[in-house]
């Protein structure tokens, strides 16, 4: 058995600002046995525009944010899944949005680029997102072992797309981390119901941190950071503002549901 967090923040557009804040965060998560703890998505950055984060962005392995997580990581001992991280892309005008894994020792040990980007117009507001202006989409899952379990990662919009987790659980997945910064709207109708469901039908666990409350570009996140359990029960939730949840992952409980609701061996039609 062990503990996990999910760190929530309200970011801002000073990148020293919030890398205090997440380092804050983690120690608290620390100081409270967490072994594993995870970042939201834009952790260091949610710029007053979209194209603010193309002036943070980082080549691959070397920058001022990839250093703090390894440093940090290093520091209190901890596995961090870094939200989201600015990377350089392929395009000049645009960064990948990854997801960096590091382990208690600093190393980086996973990348996990964005897939699917935001693209939308959020149904009865003025809100309009286009990721693709400013985000190169990845292309690949990514499933890792860790000391805790197979790890997978899914980043915000992903989280509609239950085929990718589908993929993933074809790998072993067993411990799902979707690090976001899901709209107060879209949240409010969908956050906890997409959690819930992606860990029913997968029978894994969910460690979801969010972004959550007013951000200085204007825009507001749901917050409502948690940790599910393979039967979709949430186990820890943190609504609004900066703090983090906690919760035991239990791998003897997954396989033990697993074995007695063998749902993911019923299985009739395949993708891949």
């Amino acid at each position: 058995m062990s503990h996990c967090a999910a760190i929530q923040m309200a970011s801002s557009p000073n990148v020293n600002f919030n890398l205090l804040e997440a380092d804050k965060l983690i120690a608290e998560a620390v100081r409270a046995g967490a072994k594993l703890v995870a970042l939201p998505e834009n952790f260091a950055l949610m710029g007053e525009l979209a194209t603010d984060k193309l002036k943070h962005k980082e080549v691959d392995g070397a920058g001022p944010i990839q250093n703090f997580l390894a440093e940090t990581a290093k520091k209190h001992g901890v596995w961090i899944v870094a939200g989201t991280v600015p990377l350089v892309a392929n395009a000049a005008d645009k960064i990948r949005a990854a997801c960096l894994v590091y382990n208690d020792q600093g190393e980086r040990v996973g990348r996990y680029d964005k897939v699917h980007l935001f693209d939308v117009n959020v149904p009865d507001t003025d809100e309009v997102y286009r990721e693709s202006d400013s985000i190169e989409a990845g292309s690949e899952p990514l499933v890792i072992d860790t000391p805790f379990g197979k790890l997978g990662i899914a980043i915000c919009y992903d989280l509609r797309f239950p085929e990718m987790m589908r993929s993933m659980q074809m790998q072993g997945l067993q411990i799902l981390v979707v690090p976001s910064a899901f709209t107060a709207q879209t949240g409010a109708a969908h956050w906890e119901v997409l959690l819930r469901a992606r860990a029913i039908e997968n029978l894994c666990y969910v460690i979801a941190p969010n972004q959550g409350g007013f951000h200085l570009n204007g825009r507001q996140t749901f917050g409502h950071s948690m940790v599910i359990d393979p039967w979709g029960s949430v186990l820890a939730c943190h609504k609004t503002g900066g703090s983090f949840v906690s919760a035991d992952i239990d791998l003897e409980k997954l396989e033990k549901m697993r074995a007695a609701f063998p749902v993911l061996q019923h299985r009739r039609f395949f993708t891949q």
